[in-house]
């Protein structure tokens, strides 16, 4: 057969074949990284994650599954990565040769492989071949990407290209390391007689040479087919990816017509391509063989030609069993066998067994690579459970799922994902939308496990982070996106033979607990026990039931009502929030200390020991069973109360709350004995179905162990062991609920945080505002302009202002000043005024399930409304407010800041402005009720009608005149926006879970920035790690940092700062896409650079010309969640801040440099040793017990505190060995030492400095002060971002701007009061935290104490309140006062601290019945 035109269909031919090797190469051109966007599942899907077609395939046998578990203990480091490295497998292992050559010529291979299972099929193919060839023989080496972090294995890996003479790369998609790929092999590549590389980076693919064919263009532009390609997968999905796969089989025999030298090399290619995806010894010998012949040895004819086979594939889709005849295409056919062959003689009866799916890879189906497959389908088949499992040549299991589950002969009860993957696009381009309707509609439990691909088991499970951090971002953060749960190690490979080693204990605890998922499909609802966690914090002090911004008691009232009526036994359950907290608590007028809590179960010593393996293993941190906690001297107990098959426990404390020692640990102790006892007893005396854990946040997902990829050995699995997680979490704080979703495998459900209002101006602040209204009328009135100017300054020395403007004297008189020195002093007291009035806070509880009114959405839509959208082409209100008065926004905000009267003046119009025509929005779809029941559509005819749209015509009242198509989009999103927030599905979700179904997942984080956290009630999920920083993430942190470094020059008499302490959060980096990690590298002068995919991992150092500054040195202190999730960002720190260090600069101009030379003097280490910056706790630790010991009041004081936030926070993060948390104090102590400002971020209004303690804890104010050698406190300052407007603020003002707009607040005290107990408790801990604030840095102010005294002890009425509604956290509050002023905080008057001390002995005899 000869083609016409051949030269012609070449070209094409060959651009199609390198097109079908990524299903769209061009799709993977380079990408800069996009703008923020509000639709975290584009994000991912655009983040440049590599499309590779699938993992490559492995080699073994189902038989030898015990004997390679016990084998693979053999050869391989125990440590966590000997130097630092993740695995220390070494390459030797997988060199291959002839015994003997015997005149034979000798080809050599070396082959890089992202997975170690080639190692065996490589190794058997070559043995073949030396055996069955007479003319040549093959030496094969293999090497592992990650190995060649290695320097030493990089070289070995060098001198082996060298002498080669074909090459071969697979999955080479981690950019650093692909770096080393291309540097060794490039300069070899045409002394190479071929070079394979199959899917991965665009630099690596380039390196292609098979004869004439290459991919010399890969990713450096478009095509017509790969735009063509890229086209037809997004309309036709998974039919058009089977086309593909197809294609690929068919185009090597299209091409063997063609006559020209660069077809039969394409054709080479593609079935070099195809041999490798079959994966098997067979394929890889003829694989070896037909390159040898075309290339080595071209026109020799030294091999034998009936060596070359045809490669030899399973079908692209199909269910497969270990035991069935053939893999099945029809789930009729596969069911009949199962049922009616398989089932009878396994003992499994069909009719009543629940079904697992099972989603597998097929390349370990092609090579016989499924004994970790086998085992856990013997698992659940011991179980009686019946099982089926697809497989996908491709990526795109969207149409399998469809077809063999969703619409197959027997739908799954439960599903998990084996692969690790996500199910559209798996580590490609993924589809999460696509996926959540797949999935939707399957409308089952979805559990996607991980097999281990880094590292063996033994390393692994030596390892304390666990999971390797790219397996972490491919194999845990995206498929959470798609709303997996459950990231369960199950399988890992042998360290000597590459094989997949099926861990047992992982493979029982995973068919566990699939079939308690499948088990609430199938249970009636009135025999499911349901077990509610609440938590207590602080122990002992009024604080049952704690959890961010939520009531428990009344949403586990509306849980319990829901329950009743979907027919669930809830006993006697009152039907009161007060009925149910009065039975758990037991005493009503106690409603504290563990003694005093209602009990539920007494365990003895031999019942705990028998129903808590691991026991023992408690005793060196807590002594031998009872212990103190939880116990009664003879029993532990559990605490809480039985409802019918509902309990309601309390969920011990972390136990070492108040005990100095202990809190100074740099690691965190085991769960004590009552906490082990009270999981024991959910599980195996109570029979929990579930746990549903109420709130924000509790202790089981922070006790120790790896930080991704639990091991048996890890208190959080084993705690929570087999049951069913479900966790209320508060919508704001994705990254925690991460960690909870990660380390005690909870299914989310996003909750509601309170309705947000404006702060407002109260008592002087609102007298002070009034005064300046009459100012700006009578201004220019010398006679009476001057006099109230006068009794403004007078007013605002009264409200403590002074400490945030530079006031006149008190004594002096405005008539000396001019009309512009009137006006700037009236107008930084009005923009200070201004931004505490608007600042939003929320007010009051949340109820799970109770949306909020009409009124308490407006003034979140108004944030809403506030912000600009580029990526939606939408402009915020303010700024189209100002553009119509032909002012700039920014410019407003700049002059506002700086108390420009004019300004200020306008700044407060566009702010009523917009508050006025969002409220009509809001009202137009109001009910009689209050509430929003289906937003109305744009009625446009009536408005033509009308004069324009409300929004318009309250524009106009307000004094801008709009048009109404300029505002079309921003109000066509607030209309959007407020069906997100006034729906609601956190009851819903719930009882989906509970019956056994699918939580549709959702991203977490602040409302205001990303509307698409709303509604609530989904599976929360953070975003892809290796998207961050976004490039609006870069030019918003450039604007902080620009004015954070303008503010401490100009307090320094124009010196830069030589180094700044900075603190990195994993919730604020996931709400602002990365600005809190693209200021740390804009310090340094640092730019992070997408990768030819898009993925943030590269970095490049700006040119100190551009800079226009020196480099500032930087020491990061990260969060544990951080540490958790963003590991990989971590790594690129650490690279950037070394970079900067090893850049021969002028020492004045680079004070990383400076600083890194003079520690590698001192300390006696290496520069980029001693240029360690980013440090955190060690693995599986969490804080510097900061907040704790504060929190119980138990340390003896600050040196204390500072002691330890050095030794939990003093582990180093080094990309030259990231296979561990190093502990480095003397290098953390140095670095400290240096510091010039403490730095941290304020990302939402929802929480700020007192909300929470994480951000004290975190502080290292007075810990700087203390090491540095002048003895001179740091600068503390803060970056505000929680408004368009982004402001810099010391830490000083922004603790005193927290207590105006809330502690001192009557809207916050008074909206919180009106939740009675929890509200109670809420105002004490603000107050805590406040002191927290002292204890760290020294930053507060004493008319704060003074005045929240005022407030809440010399106000009889307000002290009744509080004692009666919650005895214990007035209490708490009376000791702080008194704390505070015994520990130098509060300087007061004797009367004052007589009135506490009586009111402390009067609460406590009110609490022990005295009174």
């Amino acid at each position: 057969m000869q083609l016409r035109n051949s030269a012609a269909f070449i070209g094409p031919v060959v651009l199609l074949a390198a097109a079908l090797l990524h299903q769209g190469a061009d799709a993977f051109a380079p990408a800069a990284v996009g703008r923020l966007s509000l639709r975290p599942s584009s994000l991912a899907q655009n983040a440049g994650v590599p499309n590779f077609l699938r993992l490559a395939p492995k080699l073994r046998t189902a038989s030898s599954t015990l004997r390679m578990a016990v084998s693979d203990e053999a050869g391989i480091a125990t440590s966590p990565g000997a130097g630092g490295f993740f695995t220390t497998s070494n390459p030797e292992d997988r060199r291959v040769g002839p015994e003997s050559v015997n005149g034979r010529k000798k080809f050599k291979v070396v082959y890089v492989v992202l997975e170690s299972q080639y190692q065996s099929s490589m190794s058997v193919a070559c043995k073949r071949i030396n055996a069955g060839q007479d003319n040549v023989c093959v030496e094969s080496v293999g090497y592992l990407l990650e190995e060649l972090r290695n320097p030493e294995t990089l070289e070995a890996f060098k001198r082996d290209v060298e002498s080669a003479n074909i090459f071969i790369g697979s999955l080479i998609f981690v950019q650093e390391l692909a770096e080393k790929v291309v540097e060794v092999v490039e300069p070899l590549r045409s002394k190479l007689d071929a070079v394979l590389i199959f899917p991965s980076m665009p630099d690596v693919m380039r390196l292609n040479k098979v004869g004439s064919f290459t991919m010399a263009q890969m990713g450096q532009s478009q095509s017509v087919i790969g735009e063509f390609m890229k086209k037809k997968r997004q309309e036709n999905g998974a039919s058009f990816e089977g086309s593909m796969l197809k294609l690929l089989r068919t185009l090597p025999k299209v091409l063997k017509y063609l006559p020209s030298d660069k077809a039969k090399d394409a054709r080479s290619f593609m079935l070099s391509f195809q041999y490798w995806l079959g994966g098997s010894p067979e394929n890889l010998e003829s694989l070896l063989l037909m390159m040898a012949d075309s290339y080595v040895y071209e026109g020799l004819n030294q091999v034998k030609a009936d060596a070359i086979a045809e490669p030899v594939l399973l079908p692209d889709i199909g269910i497969w069993h270990p035991l069935a005849p053939r893999v099945f295409e029809d789930s009729t056919e596969y069911n009949t066998w199962y049922d009616n062959e398989h089932a009878p003689s396994i003992g499994v009866n069909p009719q009543t067994a629940p079904t697992v799916g099972v989603i597998l890879q097929k390349s370990h189906i092609n090579t016989k690579d499924e004994s970790h497959y086998t085992s856990l389908i013997q698992e659940l088949e011991a179980r009686g459970a019946r099982v089926i499992c697809l497989y996908s040549g491709g990526l795109d299991f969207s149409g399998p799922v469809d077809d063999f589950f969703t619409r197959g002969a027997v739908v799954p009860d439960s599903v998990i994902n084996l692969t690790g993957f996500a199910l559209v696009g798996g580590p490609a381009s993924q589809d999460h939308d696509k996926a959540v309707e797949t999935l939707s509609k399957l409308n089952r439990p979805y559990l996607c496990a991980v097999p281990l691909v880094f590292q063996s088991f033994e390393e692994w499970k030596a390892s304390e982070l666990g999971l390797h951090p790219i397996q972490v971002a491919l194999q845990v953060s995206l498929p959470e996106i798609d709303g997996a749960i459950e990231p369960i190690i199950y399988g890992g490979r042998d360290g000597l033979t590459g094989r997949t080693v099926p861990l047992p204990d992982r493979i029982n605890l995973l068919a566990d607990r699939s079939l308690k998922w499948a088990n609430l499909r199938m249970k009636k609802n009135k025999d499911k026990k349901l077990a509610i966690s609440i938590f207590s914090f602080p122990p002992d002090k009024g604080n049952v039931g704690t959890a961010a911004y939520l009531d428990v008691f009344g949403s586990i009232l509306a849980v319990g009502k829901e329950l009743k009526r979907q027919g669930y036994n809830v006993g006697d359950m009152p039907d009161t929030a007060e009925g149910i907290m009065d039975s758990v608590l037991n005493d009503k007028e106690a409603r504290v200390g563990s003694p005093y809590l209602n009990v539920e179960y007494k365990m003895n010593i031999d019942e705990y020991k028998e129903l808590t393996p691991y026991a023992s293993e408690l005793e060196e941190n807590w002594g031998k069973p009872p212990g103190q906690l939880n116990s009664d001297g003879l029993n532990l107990l559990v605490y809480g109360k039985k409802f019918g098959n509902v309990f309601i426990g309390v969920q011990p404390s972390f136990g070492y709350e108040g005990d100095p020692m202990r809190l100074l640990f740099s690691k965190s102790a085991s769960p004590h004995h009552g906490f082990a006892a009270y999981h024991s007893y959910l599980e195996r005396v109570f029979g929990a179905d579930a746990v549903l854990h109420f709130g924000t946040h509790g202790s089981l997902e922070f006790m120790p162990g790896k930080q991704v990829g639990m091991a048996s050995s890890c208190y959080p699995d084993r705690l929570i062991n087999s049951m069913p997680n479900l966790y209320y979490y508060a919508a704001n704080n994705p990254s925690e609920a991460t960690i909870a979703k990660r380390r005690s495998y909870s299914a989310t459900i996003s909750y509601l945080t309170p309705p947000a209002e404006n702060a407002g101006l109260y008592k002087g602040l609102k007298e002070l505002g009034e005064l300046v209204s009459s100012y700006k009328g009578l201004r220019e009135n010398e006679a009476r302009g001057p006099s109230i100017v006068n009794s403004i300054v007078s007013t605002a020395y009264t409200c403590n202002l002074d400490k945030d403007v530079t006031l006149p004297a008190e004594d002096a008189d405005a008539k000396t000043m001019s009309l512009e020195e009137r006006d700037d002093v009236v107008g930084k007291i009005y923009g200070r005024l201004m931004e505490i009035e608007s600042r939003l806070l929320p007010c009051g509880l949340h109820t799970v399930g109770v949306p909020p009114t009409a009124e308490e959405s407006i003034a979140t839509l108004v944030n809403i409304a506030s912000i600009d959208r580029p990526e939606d082409n939408i402009q915020s209100l303010p700024r189209l407010l100002a553009s119509s008065r032909g002012r700039d926004i920014e410019e407003v905000y700049r002059n506002n800041n700086n108390g420009v009267l004019e300004d200020v003046s306008l700044n407060q119009e566009i702010t009523e402005a917009t508050r006025a025509a969002v409220r009509t929005l809001v009202m137009r779809s109001t009910n009689a009720q209050g509430r929003v029941e289906s937003v109305s559509p744009m009625a446009s005819v009536m408005d033509r009608m009308q004069g324009g749209t409300p929004w318009k015509r309250a524009l106009k009242d307000a004094g801008f005149d709009m048009d109404d198509q300029a505002m079309a989009p921003l109000f066509n999103y607030l209309e959007v926006g407020l069906t997100k927030i006034v729906a609601d599905n956190e009851l819903g979700a719930l009882i989906g879970a509970l019956d056994g179904k699918y939580i549709v997942p959702g991203p977490g984080g602040d409302p205001i920035r990303n509307p698409d956290v709303l509604p609530t009630g989904k599976n929360m999920h953070a975003l892809d790690p290796q998207s961050i920083p976004t490039s609006a993430a870069v030019d918003c942190a450039k604007v902080v940092v620009d004015r954070l470094l303008e503010r401490l020059a100009a307090d320094a008499g124009g010196e830069y700062p030589e180094s700044i302490a900075f603190t990195l959060w994993g919730t604020d980096n996931i709400k602002t896409y990365g600005e809190s990690l693209a200021q740390v590298l804009q310090l340094v002068g640092v730019r992070p650079v997408p990768d030819s995919l898009g993925r943030v991992n590269k970095l490049e150092l700006i040119p100190l010309e551009e800079l226009g500054r020196p480099r500032v040195d930087t020491v990061v202190s990260c969060s544990g969640v951080f540490r958790d999730l963003f590991i990989n960002q971590m790594n690129l720190l650490d690279r950037g801040i070394k970079m900067a260090a090893e850049a021969d600069e002028p020492l004045e101009m680079n004070f990383v440099r400076k600083h890194a030379l003079e520690q590698a003097e001192e300390l006696g280490v290496s520069l980029r040793d001693a240029a360690t910056r980013v440090f955190s706790n060690a693995a599986g630790s969490y804080s510097a017990n900061v907040g704790l010991a504060i929190e119980n009041g138990g340390w003896e004081g600050e040196q204390q505190l500072q002691e330890q936030f050095i030794s939990r926070k003093g582990f180093a993060f080094n990309a030259d060995r990231p296979g561990m948390m190093e502990a480095a104090g003397d290098v953390f102590r140095s670095s400290l030492s240096r510091v010039d400002c403490t730095f941290q971020n304020l990302d939402s209004s929802e929480i700020s400095l007192t909300d929470v303690s994480h951000y004290f804890d975190s502080d290292p104010t007075k810990v700087v002060a203390g090491l540095r050698t002048d003895g001179k406190k740091p600068m503390s300052m803060i970056a505000d971002t929680t408004t368009a407007n982004a402001q810099v603020r010391s830490l000083s003002e922004t603790v005193r701007l927290d207590a105006r707009t809330k502690l001192l607040n009557p809207k916050f005290y008074e909206g919180m009061l009106s939740t009675g107990y929890e509200g109670a408790r809420e105002i004490t801990k603000r107050l805590r935290n406040t002191m927290g604030w002292s204890a760290t840095a020294g930053e507060v102010d004493n008319f704060i104490y003074e005045d929240a005294n005022s407030v809440f002890i010399e106000d009889e009425d307000m002290r009744k309140r509080l004692l009666e509604t919650n005895p214990n956290a007035f209490r708490d509050m009376i000791t702080t006062f008194l704390e505070a002023n015994g520990r130098g905080y509060w300087d007061t008057s004797e009367e004052n601290l007589d009135r506490l001390r009586e009111l402390y002995q009067d609460v406590e005899d009110r609490i022990e019945g005295v009174m």
